[in-house]
């Protein structure tokens, strides 16, 4: 829990920083800056919070909280940003997602667990269809890019056969 609260203070204390600088600058265009670097800064502040409801919620129940949100952002800072935070989301949580998927194809118990507790057969299956286009874009971060560096052995990633894995233990 201490590790908790010591990310809340380093986060309160560049945002009392960055205020800091907005109110005592010296002219309009360095408060400017200052301002919106705070906005910036919140806005980052605001994806990673998204992410990590997204990680613990899992997909089904975040995608409500994802619609309040994007009519909340759609508001105050308009559809640039909304397209700019959906497609965050998607590429963050379709990484997590296949990441979770590789160790499960290594045998990680915890990924194992991790199916498990956040998937049913039917939630499974909708978001392996929705961030298929990920799990290749992985693969070949993790294979492809190896091979050609250091001339490694390319290993059979078949998403499939690991879904179909998965969704099996996911029915017992």
């Amino acid at each position: 829990m201490k590790e908790y609260l010591w990310l809340a203070l380093i986060i309160v204390s560049i945002f009392a920083i960055t205020l800091a600088g907005a109110i005592f600058s010296q002219s309009f265009s360095e408060q400017m800056t200052y301002i919106e670097l705070f906005t910036t800064m919140g806005s980052l502040l605001f994806v990673v919070s998204v992410l990590v409801v997204a990680a613990i919620l899992g997909f089904s129940s975040f995608a409500l909280y994802m619609a309040v949100m994007v009519a909340i952002i759609m508001v105050f800072l308009g559809i640039e940003a909304v397209v700019l935070m959906i497609g965050i989301s998607y590429s963050m949580w379709g990484f997590i997602f296949a990441m979770q998927l590789l160790l499960f194809e290594h045998g990680s118990a915890e990924a194992k667990e991790w199916f498990a507790n956040k998937y049913t057969h039917k939630s499974f299956l909708l978001e392996y269809r929705f961030f298929y286009p990920l799990l290749g874009i992985v693969y070949l971060l993790l294979e492809y890019l190896p091979h050609f560096i250091y001339r490694d052995n390319i290993t059979k990633f078949n998403p499939a056969e690991i879904a179909a894995r998965i969704d099996k233990t996911l029915k017992r």
